[in-house]
């Protein structure tokens, strides 16, 4: 560790040490356009640059921060910049240390990739340190003494942040976090866990930057200083924006300012600066007030941030009996699927799922919106068959319609409802549908949607966070063993397995070959229980459709021949088809996924009509 760096680490715990403000901000004040890549300003704007760090040395700041914020790989990427992030990072520091001198010190300034990071999104981890990890090099190549790490709304992506930095250099690190007024992050973490997990991650300065101003900052402050005694850090933004003549303008003074900064190292706070919104004025403010001014130290007084519980006026909400999940594996289970009708009458839904519950069968799968089709919500469905029906029913969810947070809310509506089986699917694109004008979201795939179902049953949330209870759902998850691409869809298989999956049902199926071969190629890591989807075939034509103009189907050509040949008793041939199908798979699987088509819900009787009535194996 250098000399410098032991200077700074001891500074931190006894000096007040006073940070730059906004860049952002300023570089947009000079006309500079939101849409500019302002970190690539560093190559083709640096006297720019380079002037607005001099102001901040001018008014008193003692740490200067590069004009790095967004210049990680991924953020690049949205300007076509992505290849330049070691130079574009090298050259801000360049600039910095140009104006800092060397009786200031240099802060390399890394701020979030903007991009959602597993188990939410599809950037892994892995990715995400690889992104800031070329940041970070550039940084140290053009001579930074300290990283700043800002704005960040995710300890999972701080923490890949702060292991990139430690994997190249042990330079002291500031980790702040941007808190939302009620004094937790957009995820919902409380200052004393942000603390915590940061200090356990390796930071040496802990503390909060933007989204708000002094007076919400002051509480998030408070709550860190009574947790531990680590230095802490604070940057508010100058208040909330006001749009004024189509710019963006904030209101706090630079007097407020000053005030606030006392307040904050009475906090335990050592390093004070601004961010969005705040000027050399402010900055020169601040340093003002602080000079000659030494570190706080609160007392530590042992605080809970645990909610107050309120007093329940209404009924607890138990969890029913689940009578499908009771059964998996001990009893072949028989599905069928009911799709949500386009108009708002449940009513032959309804008595459908009576007449097939009379016949025999132990679940009703509802369908999520299938090909894309607006129709009545699935859940509403499910549980309204759930209640007026008596059977149990599979709710399929779709990724398509619903970000995470969306996902979630539905899934404790369920849970609340009764609805307690789920079936994790992708879903089916907008592009194919009734509404190619609409958006998909595909914030999650079915993986990852197992895993958030799996993680709320062990009564956390898809960010690790707590919720008041665990869920109690059975997860299930989509096969194709029909799938042109086996190996892929075997990984996949595998992956919805390790996420939590407890159950599967398939594609329809016609001959047991092809079930055989998944079932060998699976073998060695599922013994999850497995639904074979049975499609009955109603005629010639249809059978040619399913075979020629549906992504992954395949009808053999013996059936296809065979319902030809059946002429006006294509029904007929497709149920005992179908018959023979389930009679010869039912051994090798734990219960069947009946589709019959375009509601033909007597078919779906017939079929099973071979089985005697106790279907117990």
């Amino acid at each position: 560790m250098s000399a410098r760096t032991k200077e700074l680490l001891e500074r931190v715990h006894t000096d007040i040490l006073v940070a730059d403000g906004a860049m952002g901000t300023a570089l947009y004040a000079a006309g500079y356009s939101h849409r500019t890549c302002f970190d690539e300003l560093n190559l083709s704007a640096p006297h720019q640059i380079e002037t607005l760090h001099r102001a901040y040395v001018k008014a008193g700041a003692q740490i200067i921060e590069t004009n790095t914020f967004g210049s990680n790989t991924l953020r690049l990427a949205e300007h076509g910049f992505e290849r330049q992030s070691r130079e574009i990072s090298r050259a801000g520091a360049i600039l910095a240390r140009s104006a800092a001198g060397e009786q200031r010190y240099v802060a390399g300034c890394i701020g979030p990739l903007n991009q959602v990071l597993e188990p939410i999104g599809r950037v892994t981890l892995d990715q995400a340190r690889e992104a800031f990890s070329y940041q970070i090099a550039g940084l140290l190549e053009g001579g930074v003494d300290v990283f700043f790490i800002e704005t960040m709304s995710s300890l999972v992506e701080i923490r890949e942040a702060i292991l990139a930095i430690r994997d190249q250099c042990d330079l002291p690190i500031v980790a702040s976090m941007t808190f939302t007024e009620d004094g937790k992050t957009i995820i919902g973490d409380k200052p004393s866990e942000v603390l915590r997990a940061l200090t356990e991650y390796g930071a040496d300065v802990v503390g909060a930057n933007c989204s708000v101003g002094p007076q919400a900052m002051m509480e998030v402050i408070e709550r860190m200083a009574r947790t531990s005694d680590i230095p802490l850090c604070a940057q508010p933004n100058a208040g909330l924006p006001r749009v004024v003549g189509g710019r963006y303008i904030y209101l706090a003074s630079p007097q407020y300012f000053a005030e606030s900064a006392l307040k904050f190292i009475g906090n335990g706070v050592s390093i004070v600066g601004g961010c969005c919104g705040t000027t050399p004025e402010h900055i020169q403010a601040i340093a003002e007030a602080v000079r000659g001014k030494k570190r706080g130290s609160p007392a530590q007084i042992s605080i809970s941030e645990k909610e107050p519980e309120e007093p329940i006026s209404g009924p607890r909400w138990g969890v029913p009996f689940n009578s499908f999940r009771e059964n998996l594996g001990k009893k072949f289970q028989i599905s069928v699927e009911i799709d949500p009708p386009r108009s708002h009458d449940p009513g032959p839904f309804i008595r459908h799922a009576q007449e097939l519950k009379a016949a025999g069968v132990d679940l009703i799968n509802v369908a999520d919106s299938p090909l894309a089709r607006a129709r009545m919500s699935a859940l509403a469905m499910a549980h309204l068959i759930r209640r007026d029906a008596g059977i149990d029913v599979l709710l399929h969810m779709s990724c398509r319609d619903r970000n995470a947070i969306a996902l979630q809310s539905e899934l404790l509506g369920a849970h609340t409802l009764g609805v307690l089986n789920i079936l994790a699917v992708t879903g089916d694109p907008v592009a194919i549908g009734d509404y190619p004008m609409a958006h998909d979201i595909f914030e999650l795939d079915s993986i990852r949607l197992a895993h958030m179902i799996s993680q709320m049953n062990q009564g956390k949330d898809l960010t690790g966070r707590d919720l008041d209870e665990p869920t109690q759902f059975s997860i299930g998850v989509a096969a194709n063993p029909t799938a042109p691409e086996l190996e892929i869809e075997v990984d996949r298989f595998r992956r919805k397995i390790d996420a939590g999956a407890m159950f599967a049902f398939t594609q329809p199926l016609f001959e047991k070959e092809t079930l055989d071969r998944f079932l060998d190629r699976v073998s060695g890591f599922s013994s999850i229980p497995l639904f074979v989807g049975i499609m009955p075939l109603r005629s010639s034509k249809h059978a040619e459709f399913i075979h020629n103009e549906i992504p992954d189907m395949f009808v053999p050509e013996s059936i296809r021949m065979r319902m030809q040949k059946s002429g006006t008793e294509g029904v007929k041939a497709g149920v005992e088809i179908a018959q023979e199908f389930l009679l010869n798979i039912k051994s090798s699987c734990q219960g069947i996924y009946l589709m019959p088509p375009f509601n033909k819900f007597k078919m779906a009787v017939d079929v099973i009509s071979v089985l005697p009535r106790d279907n117990s194996s």
